[in-house]
């Protein structure tokens, strides 16, 4: 074991990334803590973030060791609009993570949504999964329905697949599709894959149109479905394997269930809860992301359709194999008058 840190992140990484992967507090709060005098490395009591701990090194937070990393978790949020995605408002605004369920540990989310907009908000206990995602080089499309207010030209939609560039500021390709007008509102379909701050209103204000609600329904493989708003779920870690595989941690080490913070119990029961299911967890990704099944008909709800098809589907082997023929009840001859 090294008796002091070092300060090389080739053999390390550094101590607030490291508070902030085993869920303790964000990077920004784990060097307020260091200039605290809270944190210890082997016994010595840091006095800067500017350094990089090893694998060996033993950490302590207020005299207690650093807990293991936890697997990492995945959740999809149903953000509605009125809540900014932050841990903390200047403006005393009601936060996204004070309205989480109080038996969540502590997570970031990836990417945000703005005041207004509502929809689908990723979380995740791991950092370092939330800063790859967030990355345009990832190439993760991230889908909205728009309503906007104004006449739209589909000629205008079609030409944002080539970006464009707003007061210097270069956006990239947007996938835009008219899908109805009534009256003077419409709703779009956007596609981006970049995510620059207020991307979607800006560039739909320079099509001379009024953003009047704005709905993430899916980041990635990911979709908000019909998760009710302000409602969580989990992802299921097998869908996080298929999905993001070389990025998930500890995959076959088991979750514990921490005990939630105090400030949270009062939100015990203010999000929406559904029982989980394998429906749902199918509804969590895009379809698309997967091969396409064939359709099949669905015969609930309609009394006596299953009995009818079952006897049609019978009927016709026996028609088929000639059997039909034989067995076909012959009417009865008229009498010849």
């Amino acid at each position: 074991m090294s008796s002091k840190p070092d300060n090389t992140e080739e053999t390390g990484e550094r101590i607030a990334k490291r508070l902030a992967r085993a869920g303790l507090c964000s990077r920004r709060d784990a060097e307020r803590w260091i200039a605290e005098g809270r944190v210890a490395v082997n016994g010595e009591t840091l006095t800067s973030p500017a350094v990089v701990v090893k694998a060996d090194d033993v950490i302590a937070v207020n005299g207690n060791p650093l807990p293991d990393e936890e697997p990492t978790r995945l959740w999809r949020y149903h953000k509605p609009a009125g809540l900014v995605t932050t841990a903390r408002d200047e403006k005393g605004r009601p936060t996204v993570f004070e309205k989480l369920p109080p038996e969540m540990p502590r997570v970031i989310s990836i990417g945000r949504l703005d005041l207004s907009t509502e929809g689908l908000l990723l979380l995740t206990n791991d950092g370092e999964l939330a800063r790859h995602l967030e990355l345009p080089a990832t190439a993760w499309l991230r889908r909205y329905r728009v309503r906007v207010h104004g006449t739209v030209d589909p000629r205008a939609l079609e030409r944002l697949a080539k970006g464009v560039t707003i007061d210097g500021v270069q956006y990239g390709p947007i996938e835009a599709t008219l899908d109805r007008e009534q009256g003077s509102n419409a709703w779009i379909t956007m596609g981006l894959r970049e995510g620059k701050n207020r991307e979607i209103r800006k560039v739909v204000e320079s099509l001379n149109l009024q953003v009047t609600r704005l709905i993430r329904v899916a980041y990635g493989p990911f979709q908000l479905g019909k998760l009710p708003r302000g409602a969580v779920e989990e992802v299921p870690r097998r869908v996080m394997r298929d999905q993001m595989g070389a990025f998930i941690k500890h995959a076959d080490k088991p979750i514990t269930r921490p005990t939630p913070p105090p400030e949270r119990q009062a939100f015990a029961e203010a999000a929406p809860k559904r029982p989980p299911s394998a429906k749902r967890a199918r509804e969590a990704v895009d379809p698309s992301a997967f091969k396409p099944a064939k359709p099949k008909l669905s015969l609930k709800g309609k009394p006596g359709a299953q009995a009818a098809a079952k006897s049609r589907l019978r009927a016709a082997v026996k028609e088929g194999s000639g059997e039909g023929h034989a067995n076909r009840r012959r009417k009865p001859s008229r009498p010849a008058s």
